[in-house]
């Protein structure tokens, strides 16, 4: 069950730092309900519990902001625990006159597309739901004794794909930027300029309309697998002085039958 729970939250992490450019060491925005959840649950000392949780090389950043801090001392002895520890936590910037509550504290600090890419901490469920709908802005919640990092949601993960098609895709300063070059590069004229970006962009990297396919030839056999001819075993002195002989005895009977062949026809002449 933990080998699960760790290669989820490394999935979740990975999905952040490859999307949204999430880089060590890391930042933490902890609100009081996070800072209280540690506290009672002895998940102590809290950024190595949130350095185990990241998988990270190094320490992440622990922060928090005035408006937080504030809002635990309004909630008197019963989070003075958390109020004390929460002072000890580096506080970031918000820009407020007078002090709101924690959530549009976060949210504020977050804005559109959280600039600062902060791990946001915390135990509130209505704030949680409202940072799921923001791009790139990870959750982190305790259960009990452990804590978890929410899987990126359906928003997240089509803003990532659309990200990411508008980054492969040309916008219209790089497309007249190409086509200066091709023009400088070919010498083409100005009437050419109103060519297709296909054709454009197809010279400017040389490539060809159509692609020449070479037709397969017969090749010979495998060398590794055909069998070695056997070498031709020459014959002895022995063989040949009997193949000798019995071309001679061959001969021999050869001109015995055309004598007497010879000689049966005189004799019918002569009769």
């Amino acid at each position: 069950m933990r080998v699960k729970k760790r290669a989820k939250n490394r999935k979740a992490v990975k999905f952040y730092s490859t999307c949204f450019g999430f880089r060590e060491p890391y930042k933490v925005l902890i609100d009081g309900t996070f800072v209280h959840h540690l506290l009672t649950h002895r998940l102590l000392p809290s950024d190595d519990a949130l350095r185990d949780l990241l998988s990270a090389s190094r320490t992440p950043a622990l922060v928090t902001s005035k408006c937080i801090v504030a809002e635990l001392r309004r909630l008197g002895k019963s989070h003075a625990e958390s109020f004390d520890n929460a002072q000890l936590l580096a506080t970031t910037k918000c820009e407020h006159d007078k002090v709101v509550s924690a959530v549009n504290c976060v949210l504020s600090l977050i804005g559109d597309k959280n600039p600062e890419h902060f791990f946001v901490a915390t135990q509130d469920a209505d704030l949680r739901e409202k940072l799921r709908e923001i791009p790139g802005v990870p959750v982190i919640y305790g259960l009990k004794n452990s804590l978890f990092i929410e899987q990126p949601s359906v928003q997240q993960r089509k803003f990532a794909q659309l990200d990411e098609e508008k980054r492969l895709n040309m916008d219209i300063s790089e497309y007249k930027k190409l086509m200066k070059a091709a023009a400088t590069e070919n010498g083409i004229d100005r009437e050419q300029h109103e060519r297709p970006i296909s054709s454009l962009v197809k010279n400017a990297l040389g490539v060809a309309d159509k692609s020449k396919f070479k037709r397969n030839r017969a090749k010979g056999p495998n060398p590794l697998s055909c069998k070695k001819k056997k070498p031709k075993s020459q014959p002895s002195a022995i063989q040949n002085q009997g193949s000798m002989a019995d071309g001679e005895a061959k001969r021999k009977r050869v001109r015995k039958r055309k004598r007497s062949q010879k000689d049966n026809k005189q004799a019918e002449m002569a009769s």
